[in-house]
């Protein structure tokens, strides 16, 4: 591998020679596949089809594969039972373990494709709230179906810059994560146009726009609130620079994250790098802060001059979809219902009205005429009441037709609305009508190759 020598010069004077030529003859081997388990949802089916390896040692639903399979031909990939995320990376539940609680409210701002939203989400469960966004409108949809494939209905996904946050939500957030965009050199093994992209003038620009986001972002944290900083990088420009100028500038406190020596992370000064050298994923750096000072109350949701609707059509038939129909305030947008985490009511219409909400929670249903139809997030999601629908097992075959969004034919079904599985994992809805089903699965989601 030809790597840039600007790149090659830096990180040697970074790590030295030595240490820099075990990181280089690291980035010309193959990347390790690794996933993070969905609980809740892959202990219903027994993910035959993946061979595991290894654990990951910092995360426990985290696992390395033996090797790559085709992801987009297994259902329970599509059905959230699992997302393929970069190993390295799941140490930032390492951090949300050991600094916050469950009851917080979370804002990933630079959230897409959503490993990390998932993991925080995983993390909430019923207690906390996720703002998950994103500023680059070609990812937010993304970003959106893999919140909702994963199951918890405790997400709202928006698309703003970092300002509207700073703005309008003044110390707000329990925690931010800051997955900041930069020059990405953990890319080099995996993309070529990686290396040819890379230069010390865009690392440099990185840096300064790196900043510009922390600052921008800073006065939604609350006094005593958790920043995560992190990249893809091993340079210190956008790393230990960047982490330092969080503490001088921001005045936040550097925080300690324990680890076992045993799982080869380099301690920087600040901060952590995951080398490819000495821990088996890709290059990442993380470093966590502690905001200082006493908090202001700065922020109170107003209250709103037009109230949301309470008018719910085919309300008490939604309710019954769900497993603990209490904990969610169900609203009629349209034909569209959704449905958010009741505790969490109003400052998620707030949201709502002040920023760009690409999802609030989840769609439950859809109004078709004088019926209602359940939304493809409600089989996705958690909380959903199975025994409220006739149910119909997939072989493999049936299950990707279905997920090609083809036309089904299932003999001796009931008909109506039919929630399908696959090896007892919720996949989604079709509409029986007789000789043929209707398939509810959405069409931009649809599987393409063949």
């Amino acid at each position: 591998m030809n790597l840039p020598c600007d790149f090659e010069q830096s990180i040697a004077a970074h790590l030295g020679q030595e240490e820099y030529d075990r990181l280089s003859e690291a980035l010309s081997l193959p990347a390790p596949t690794s996933i993070r388990l969905n609980q809740e949802k892959a202990e219903q089916s027994e993910l035959e089809t993946l061979q595991y390896a290894e654990g990951v040692p910092w995360c426990a639903g985290g696992f390395y594969l033996k090797e790559r399979p085709q992801f987009t031909f297994d259902p329970l990939f599509h059905a959230g039972c699992y997302y393929v995320q970069e190993a390295s990376s799941m140490f930032v539940g390492e951090v949300l373990h050991q600094y916050l609680k469950p009851e917080s409210i979370v804002l990933d701002l630079c959230a897409a494709p959503g490993g990390k939203s998932t993991l925080i989400s995983q993390f909430l469960g019923n207690e906390g709230l996720l703002v998950s966004n994103e500023v680059v409108r070609q990812r937010v949809f993304i970003l959106s179906e893999n919140i909702q494939k994963w199951g918890n209905g405790n997400t709202v996904v928006t698309h703003n810059p970092a300002a509207d946050f700073g703005n309008k939500l003044p110390e707000l957030f329990d925690c931010i994560l800051v997955d900041a965009p930069c020059s990405g050199e953990d890319m080099f093994r995996k993309d070529e146009g990686a290396i040819a992209e890379w230069s010390m003038r865009n690392v440099q620009e990185c840096a300064e726009r790196q900043c510009d986001i922390l600052d921008d972002v800073w006065d939604a944290l609350k006094p005593g609130g958790i920043l995560i900083y992190s990249t893809c990088t091993f340079n210190r420009e956008e790393n230990e620079k960047n982490a330092q100028w969080i503490a001088d500038e921001l005045g936040a406190e550097i925080l300690p994250i324990a680890h076992d020596p045993q799982w080869g992370i380099t301690e920087g000064k600040p901060g952590y790098h995951f080398y490819p050298h000495k821990t088996k994923g890709e290059g990442f750096y993380l470093c966590a802060f502690r905001k200082s000072g006493v908090s202001t109350g700065a922020f109170r949701i107003p209250k709103q001059k037009n109230p949301v609707s309470e008018t719910v059509e085919f309300k008490d038939i939604m309710q019954s979809w769900l497993l603990h129909p209490d904990q969610w305030t169900i609203r009629q947008q349209d034909r569209f219902v959704v449905a958010y985490p009741a505790k969490y009511k109003q400052l998620i219409e707030f949201l709502n009205s002040q920023f760009i909400c690409i999802s609030t929670g989840f769609g439950i249903g859809e109004l078709r005429g004088k019926t209602v139809v359940p939304q493809h997030a409600m089989a996705m999601l958690k909380d959903l009441n199975t025994k409220a629908f006739n149910k119909v097992e997939l072989t493999l075959e049936q299950a990707l037709s279905y997920l090609r969004c083809e036309a089904l034919t299932l003999p001796n079904a009931a008909a109506g609305v039919l929630l399908l599985t696959y090896e007892n994992v919720p996949l989604g809805f079709v509409k029986n009508v007789g000789n043929h089903c209707n398939n509810l699965y959405p069409k931009e989601w649809r599987i393409r190759k063949l």
